[in-house]
């Protein structure tokens, strides 16, 4: 640490010893020498180190906190809205430059694509190439929603995070920095005033002390005793004006902490934003997923209208299709419905069309009609069913009251 001391004090004089034209302000540079000393010493826990109040220390942790979750939660978004990292990192660039980024087809778009084509190729008139389609069609609206949601999510959530950490986190931690600078001249000025003090009073005690004998190591010491003090006091300057330095950086402090503080308590400020901003995000995924939910329903009940999309080539067991639920819930209904599935074998499906005249049925699950020439059922209601000539082997006629219309044969229990 000496050495290191040595190297700034020639840095500091070599603009004097060399006779530079463009000589350092001396008042200046015995302020950096003294600052750096002051840091060092403060690191090596041999000087007085100002503390800040508790109450701002709090504060800039907690701004410091919010920093590193605020960008680890901006970044996981991002991967979640966009896994691709090369395209992530594309649009970076773009936003950078301050341009759009061209519109890329995204990976439901793209199944969509494919399936319609499929089953264009196959045949829109076969049973195969129709399903393709309905399908192919359904993923593109849902590649619509993916894209919808990662515009939605990117301005309502991710572009208030991004303002917080490029715009006022930036602006904290200058002024933070600031405070620190700030603690540092007073530091030194503390230590200058201490060591200015110190050297009057060993400039009183030299003055006041009498030589005794002619010995010349003793004048030897008391001469190098008297150079000694005069160095310090010509470095320290005198006590008043050191006083009056004190009382200015400590004005400059207090007026920087301040400053800081006002700063730091708008973090409140910035949580309760982001709350905002996270309930719009929730709002946008549950949007999503509401219409992808309701996508498949439909495509659901599509499909449910092919005869051949619940019988197996080998005429064995076929599974009844996936109860409908109420479009607004998407929960627990849903999987509720989905684990109490019920096979139908074709033997049941005969007796229940080689059945005369109209017979009594349980209704199982809940069905929307996808048409008026269907009829709309409640779980567990008994409604009376019977055959219709030439209507499709996995459709009955189910009337209720004054109400009729075609009813899924999966959706029944056939009651003696």
């Amino acid at each position: 640490m000496g050495i290191l001391q040595a190297r700034i004090l020639e840095w500091v004089a070599s603009p004097f010893s060399r006779g530079s034209s463009q000589s350092r302000d001396p008042t200046q540079t015995s302020r950096i020498a003294g600052t750096f000393f002051t840091f060092t010493e403060e690191k090596l826990g041999q000087a007085e180190k100002t503390e800040l109040d508790a109450h701002l220390e709090n504060l800039l942790s907690k701004a410091e906190c919010t920093k590193i979750w605020t960008e680890k939660i901006m970044k996981q978004t991002e991967v979640l809205l966009q896994p691709n990292p090369n395209a992530r990192i594309e649009e970076f660039v773009y936003e950078k430059l301050d341009r759009k980024a061209p519109s890329r087809i995204n990976n439901p778009e793209l199944l969509g694509q494919y399936m319609i084509d499929a089953g264009t190729e196959f045949g829109p008139g076969t049973a195969y190439g129709n399903a393709l389609i309905k399908c192919g069609e359904t993923q593109k609206r849902i590649g619509t929603a993916d894209r919808e949601l990662i515009q939605t999510s990117a301005l309502n959530f991710l572009t208030p995070l991004r303002n917080f950490i490029e715009g006022d986190y930036k602006t904290i931690a200058k002024e933070r920095k600031l405070l620190q600078n700030k603690r540092l001249d007073l530091d030194a000025a503390k230590t200058r005033l201490k060591k200015a003090k110190a050297a009057e009073t060993r400039a009183s005690q030299l003055n006041s002390a009498r030589l005794e004998g002619d010995n010349i190591m003793v004048n030897f010491s008391y001469m190098l005793n008297l150079l000694h003090v005069k160095w310090l006091k010509i470095w320290a300057e005198e006590v008043t004006k050191s006083e009056q330095e004190l009382r200015i950086t400590q004005s400059e402090f207090d007026r920087q902490a301040e400053i800081t503080r006002l700063l730091l308590e708008g973090i409140s400020s910035t949580h309760a934003h982001h709350l905002r901003c996270l309930n719009d995000f929730v709002e946008a995924q549950m949007t999503y997923y509401a219409q992808c939910y309701q996508y498949m329903l439909d495509l659901q009940k599509q499909l449910g209208s092919f005869p051949s999309s619940y019988h197996s080539n080998n005429n064995q067991t076929s599974v009844a299709p996936i109860p409908s639920a109420s479009s607004n819930v998407i929960g627990s209904s849903a999987l509720t419905s989905t684990s109490s599935l019920v096979i139908t074998s074709p033997s049941n499906r005969t007796d229940l069309k080689e059945c005369s005249g109209s017979r009594k049925a349980r209704v199982l699950y809940d069905y929307d009609a996808a048409n008026s020439t269907e009829l709309s059922l409640l779980a567990d209601e008994v409604i009376t069913v019977f055959s219709v000539v030439g209507m499709d082997s996995d459709w009955l006629m189910g009337e209720r009251g004054n109400q009729k219309g075609r009813v899924p044969i999966t959706y029944l229990e056939l009651l003696n």
